[in-house]
């Protein structure tokens, strides 16, 4: 059986490892980014080959519904009604809660903002904070939260204060920040910020309204080669056994019987106003032109 995904290898394959001691079925897993992986799934879908049969990766709902089987697996049921594609074609593996992030040894805690505005007050962070080129969801979420108008002019604000640098993978700008080649990220995925924290970095994220949330995603090739591999696999990622290993990691369950590690994470989140961002790739094309448009170099 094979899988693709956006998780790194020290991750992922000890997490398919579990699954192949419990079921005996091999794992091919192969690792590329989003967009690499989004390509490659639409071209050998064209081209009619059954090269796949699980993605798990973020996000699974922008790939059009004829690449994916429908399907319910048990364990479904256990995870949050957000993380449940409502065509159930997809469902929510872990929770990319998105929230600004710091180096610890660079910036103080009592330093932080407490608001978005508060960013334009922090000049001397100019060209020391970075997000990446890809978040689009908070992005939205922030135009949800304070309007259009009103989010063009304080991200342009902050754009033209700050002069954040784009960068390419939220895990490679998590790093990034824990090594202190920027102070700050505007954004980024919080389970990444607390994977480089528990590997000893010094580093650690901060909740400001919103909180955009997307999900790392399971997804079923509707031409799967082992269609019953697949959909045991599929299974297993949802269940609390799998869930509880991603928390070694830093990821953040989807399964409320999973506690986060550290613990109360998603407590500590959900003091803020949380904005599930969930939309296909048509979407997503029009969320990638206004933030360029905003956030571009200057």
């Amino acid at each position: 059986m094979t899988v693709y995904g956006s998780m790194n290898e020290q991750e992922a394959l000890p997490y398919y490892k579990m699954f192949e001691d419990a079921t005996g079925i091999k794992v091919t897993y192969v690792r590329a980014s989003d967009t690499a992986l989004f390509s490659k799934i639409l071209i050998e879908h064209r081209a009619r080959q059954r090269t796949w049969d699980l993605v798990v990766t973020t996000p699974v709902n922008r790939l059009p519904d004829e690449v994916l089987l429908q399907f319910e697996p048990n364990e479904a049921q256990n995870v949050i009604p957000q993380a449940r594609g409502p065509n159930k074609r997809w469902y929510g593996v872990y929770a990319n809660y998105n929230t600004p992030a710091y180096n610890t040894n660079l910036v103080k805690k009592e330093q932080l903002p407490k608001t978005y505005e508060e960013f334009l007050e922090r000049k001397e962070w100019v060209g020391r904070v970075a997000i990446d080129k890809s978040d689009t969801e908070w992005l939205a979420g922030i135009f949800e939260y304070y309007g259009e108008a009103r989010a063009r002019k304080l991200l342009g604000d902050i754009n033209t204060t700050l002069k954040p640098v784009l960068t390419d993978g939220h895990l490679a700008l998590a790093r990034s920040v824990g090594a202190g080649e920027y102070m700050v990220a505007l954004n980024n995925y919080t389970s990444l910020t607390i994977n480089v924290k528990l590997a000893g970095g010094p580093t650690d994220y901060w909740a400001l309204d919103p909180v955009a949330l997307i999900f790392g995603s399971i997804g079923v090739n509707a031409q799967a080669p082992h269609p019953k591999a697949a959909l045991l696999a599929a299974n297993f990622v949802l269940s609390r056994e799998a869930q509880t290993f991603l928390t070694t990691k830093g990821r953040l369950p989807t399964r409320p019987d999973v506690a986060t590690n550290p613990p109360g994470v998603i407590e500590i989140l959900h003091q803020k106003k949380i904005s599930p961002q969930i939309f296909a790739a048509d979407e997503q094309k029009k969320w990638n032109t206004v933030f360029n448009d905003i956030l571009r170099p200057r």
